[in-house]
Order: structure tokens, then sequence, then C-alpha cells
């Protein structure tokens, strides 16, 4: 890189001349005097909020303590573009890297939109290392070399990014809004119908999975591990893997229309409705894979799934610490009306109906951010 190269006012610097990684280790989280553990299944890709936690009783082994203010940065499955601003203290997966800005090279402020840039990104994608869980290294980071503008021009280029995010929230409080409706929806239903049913009655539990000869082909599938999938709904981008080279948990086979409810960790609610998938796709076996037995169960299985009643069943039902889970059989068993009667009623259209409303206010989200935002991000940073 040269500076003759450059805008003017822009010089290439070391990614270690702008920030500097905390390295301050928690090596017993129940014992963290902080209330919050953020994993990295707690994080949004591309969306530097941090919208949810758990909590440091709830794991073990080493973690990262992180200050508000700090940018957590997963370091592994770096195509996953998980990054965010912590607005709280807390304790982080050691699976990322707590970073902390120069602000005499680089502004607080603008420097997390920096590394949300594509040429962040795909640099630091680029020198990640492995191949199932590629990973990257503070010190092959650090010597990094990328060009910034002056401090003039990024408070210039955070305040404009700052205004779009701040769009970008709105359109995210809308997409609650449409979530509350489907709480109401399903509190109605709960209480209008006798519970005389399970969800096994109206679904197929894991009805199908990978078999020996298809393990050992070189088949390309598209895998949803528990990372993969967003709450409240939406998968996210799938990594492709090669069957022969699949990790362990790649086993369950999931068809458009059915439901992947997460059983580690289902406090996190990561489950998602599987459309507009052009071939199946494998799923983790930290999924149930719920296959409804009539299409029109989909909308209102999926929404049950996503009630605070189905949260509570699961609370009431996990076992383990480092990764409390719940079984397939426990998902099945969760009382709920018989589908059939909710059909009749015409409360099938209306779980599509609010279903639909939380996924396309979902993606207006999303929309929003990973094109226009993401967008305006490129034009402002490309040097």
């Amino acid at each position: 890189m040269t500076e003759t190269a450059l805008k003017n006012g822009w010089k290439p610097r070391r990614f270690d001349e702008m920030a500097i990684i905390v390295n301050d280790r928690i090596d017993d989280p129940s014992k963290a005097d902080l209330e919050r553990y953020v994993g990295l299944e707690h994080l949004d890709s591309n969306s530097l909020k941090i919208r949810r936690w758990g909590s440091p009783s709830d794991v073990r082994a080493t973690k990262l303590l992180f200050r508000s203010g700090d940018i957590i940065f997963g370091r592994r499955r770096v195509y996953q573009r998980k990054l965010a601003v912590a607005d709280f203290d807390g304790i982080c997966s050691a699976h990322a890297m707590v970073l902390r800005a120069k602000p005499e090279i680089a502004l607080p402020e603008f420097l997390p939109f920096f590394m949300q840039s594509d040429l962040f990104m795909e640099r630091a994608e680029e020198i990640s290392v492995g191949s199932l869980s590629p990973t990257i290294n503070w010190k092959t980071l650090a010597k990094q070399e990328f060009a910034l503008p002056s401090l003039k021009e990024q408070r210039r280029i955070a305040e404009v990014l700052q205004a779009s995010q701040t769009v970008g929230e709105r359109l995210f409080q809308l997409h609650k809004r449409a979530i509350i409706l489907l709480e109401s929806l399903n509190e109605y239903v709960f209480s209008q119908f006798d519970c005389c049913d399970q969800i096994r009655d109206a679904c197929d539990i894991n009805a199908t999975s990978l078999n020996n000869s298809q393990l050992s082909s070189s088949e390309t599938w598209e895998y949803a591990d528990l990372s993969s999938v967003e709450f409240p709904t939406g998968i996210g981008d799938l990594a492709e893997i090669r069957l022969s080279e699949a990790p362990s948990r790649a086993r369950r086979i999931a068809l458009n229309g059915d439901i992947l409810v997460s059983t580690v960790r289902p406090n996190l609610r990561g489950h998602a409705i599987i459309r507009n998938r052009q071939k199946p796709l494998v799923a983790s076996t930290g999924f149930a894979v719920l296959r409804p037995r009539k299409v029109e169960f989909g909308p209102i299985v999926y929404g049950m799934v996503l009630s605070t009643r189905f949260l509570r069943h699961c609370e009431s039902r996990v076992a383990g610490t480092s990764y409390p889970a719940v079984r397939p059989r426990d998902v099945g068993d969760f009382p709920n009306p018989r589908l059939s009667l909710l059909s009749q009623a015409g409360l099938a259209d209306a779980f599509l109906a609010t279903v639909t409303s939380v996924e396309q206010s979902h993606a207006r989200w999303r929309r929003f951010t990973d094109q226009f935002t993401k967008n305006l991000r490129e034009v402002l940073l490309t040097s």
C-alpha cells in the first residue's frame, strides 16, 4: 500500500496502531462479580448491537472480561461477521477478541464501523487458520495494514453511519412489536382452547438423518448449526460442507416447511422455520427438527415454539451446566391445543399472517442493515 494511491488525508496503519487487545481473563465465571455473559451465539451477524446475553453462572472454563465501550469480535468463523460494541460490563466467550480503540489513531465511534467493512472482514477471513472452525489470532491481525482517514474525517463518517444505525434500530423496534403481537396470539389460543395434545401429535420429530452412504460421499450440503439461527426468526448465511468432512453433529436432514428447535440453551429461542431452500439442508443435532404432518400446521407450531410458554416448558426440563439442553422428546411433550381445531377456527390463517409479519419486519430490518447501511459504509470507507 502506498500513500500516493490513497485519498487525501488517508494513511496506512497497522491494526495494532488502531486498537489494543484486552486479555483480562476470568477463570471461574460463576464467581465473576458481573451479571451478563455474551457468547458468539448472542451476537447477530452484521449488527453492532448486543440484544441478548446469558448469565456467568451458566458457563464454565475461562472467559474474557469486557467493559462498556469495548468491541467484541468473534474471531472464530469470521465469515459470520459477528462483531458488537458493548454498552455494559460483562464476560464473553474466549472464541472472541475484546478490542479497545486507540483514540489518537482510530476514534472509538469509528473503529467498529471500519471493522464491519468488507475490506477488514475479507482480510480477517484470509488470515484465519483451520478448516471446520477457521480462527483468527491477534498476532497475525495486529500486523495487518489498512488505510485510515484523518480523525476529522473519521468523525464525519461515524456520524453518518450512526444516523443510519438509528434508522435500523427503529426498524428493529417495529420487528419487536410484531413479536409482541405473536405472543398475544399465543396467549389467546392457550386461554381459549384446552391443551389436550402435544407437539408430537402434529409433527414428526427428527424424521430423517444422513445415512452412512451419504456421510462417506463427496456431496456438498448447506449446514445449519446453532450459530446459524438468529433470534427470533431467520436463518443466516450457511456454510457449505462436504459430507465426508462433516462435523459429528451434522446429521439431521431438514426440508422446506420443517421447524428447527434449538435444544441447546433453549432460553435463547434460536428457532427457525425453513423456507425457500432449493435443496434439503443438514442441521446440527443441537436442533430438534419438527416436520408438521399438515402444511397448515407449520406456522402454528412455529408460533408456539417462539412463545413464552414453550420457553418455560424447556426451562423446566433443561439439564446440564456448560451446555444446558433439553431432549427432542421434551420438545415433543409440549402441551398445546389440537391444531386441527385451531385450523377450523381460522387460527391457522391468523398464525400465518402474524408469523409472516414477524418474518417480513425482520427482513426489512435486515435488508436495511445488510444492503443500505452496508453500501453506505463501503462507499464511505473506500480509500
